[in-house]
Parts: C-alpha cells; structure tokens; sequence
C-alpha cells in the first residue's frame, strides 16, 4: 500500500485482512511521509513498511519499485496517497494498481471533491474505486458507491460520511480482485458474477 497520511482506508484493509476467509493480505506499507500515522499503524502490526522521502517522480518509483518487487506485491492500492506517480511505473504495474477517490469519477476528480460537489449543487456524490491511469483520477472504474447530499452538509461532514463508505468498499472490491473476478477489457471492467441493484435513488426521496 502507498500511502501519505492517517491511513483509516489502510487501517480498513488490515481489519478485513485479519478475517479467516479473506483472500488477500498486506504485505508492505510505503509512505511519503515519515510522520503518516498510517505508517505508525503498519509498524505496529509488523508489517513490512518504509518511507521513501519527497524528491523526484523517477526515483520515488524506482526506489518503490525495487521494494514492491522485493515483497512479491501482487496488487498496489492508494489509500490518501497524495503524489502523482511516475508514468513508467503506472504503466509497468497496469491494471496491478488501485485508487480510491471521495466522488462518483468522472465528476469532481483532483482535491477537494467534496466542496466541488457541494459548488456544484448535486444531490448525490460517493466515492469511487479504480484502476489507476497516467492522468489523475482517470481509469477503469471498478466499484462505486453512493452517498447523499445532505442540506447542513459542509466539506467536513460530508468527507466524513464519504470515509465510512470507502471503509466498506474498498476490502469489498480488494476481495474481488484477490478473488480474480476482475478484469479489464477494452479499458472497462467486467465482475464476474455482478448484478446491477434493481433499485434507484432519488434525493429528495420525497415531497409530499
């Protein structure tokens, strides 16, 4: 996993890990910064984990690269890491690299998603698991799930109720790679054995 702060999906991911049945663990942790508490986590559960400084896009990846590859790292996945990744290192580990973003992509990708949806008056937003491009916020779409817009909502709360969720989708979909359900064909991904909901939703969900 890369990571760059507190690391609640990171902290997510070890919870679900920690089940008799799922099909997947953590093997190394990295981090841009030495004083992430994610990092601390990682530690303190004795897994494999490092800090590789700020500097340039080419050496953060070989040096990330050399560590991956030394853990046998099969799938690497983004949890508030909050560098741009060399474009070489996307593309050797194509379709072997996740993001989680707090929007329903293609809207709001970039920073502050939340108070782009909250400028832009929509009633619903989400978040959004994906596999990762060479531009921001861009790939294949894996799983999403949705959150309303409450009236009172600010940035705050609404990231709030938005991490919750990403709590729950992001082992959920980890699972389904692990469990090779997954695959992308023509840059789109097909679940093997997914249904749509037959529900919608609406917001408000009434007015009378």
């Amino acid at each position: 996993m890369l990571i760059s702060g507190h690391g609640s999906n990171l902290r997510a991911l070890f919870a679900a890990c920690a089940g008799p049945t799922y099909p997947a663990e953590i093997v190394s942790v990295v981090s841009d910064r030495a004083e992430a508490p994610g990092l601390a986590y990682a530690q303190a559960a004795g897994t494999c984990s490092a800090v590789i400084a700020h500097q340039s896009r080419q050496a953060f990846a070989a040096q990330a690269e050399a560590l991956l590859r030394d853990q046998r790292v099969q799938l690497v996945c983004l949890a508030g890491f909050m560098r741009v990744l060399d474009a070489a290192f996307v593309e050797a580990w194509r379709d072997r690299i996740i993001n989680i973003h707090p929007s329903l992509l293609p809207a709001f990708p970039g920073l502050h998603p939340q108070s782009q949806a909250l400028a832009a008056g929509v009633r619903f937003t989400g978040c959004t698991v994906h596999f990762v491009r060479r531009e921001v916020d861009t790939g294949p779409i894996i799983s999403q799930a949705v959150v309303p817009i409450h009236p009172d909502d600010d940035e705050a709360s609404l990231a709030v109720r938005i991490l919750g969720v990403e709590h729950r989708l992001y082992p959920l979909t980890v699972r389904l790679i692990a469990e090779g359900r997954v695959r992308v064909v023509a840059d789109k991904v097909e679940i093997e054995g997914w249904r749509a909901p037959k529900i919608a939703l609406q917001n408000p969900d009434s007015c009378w």
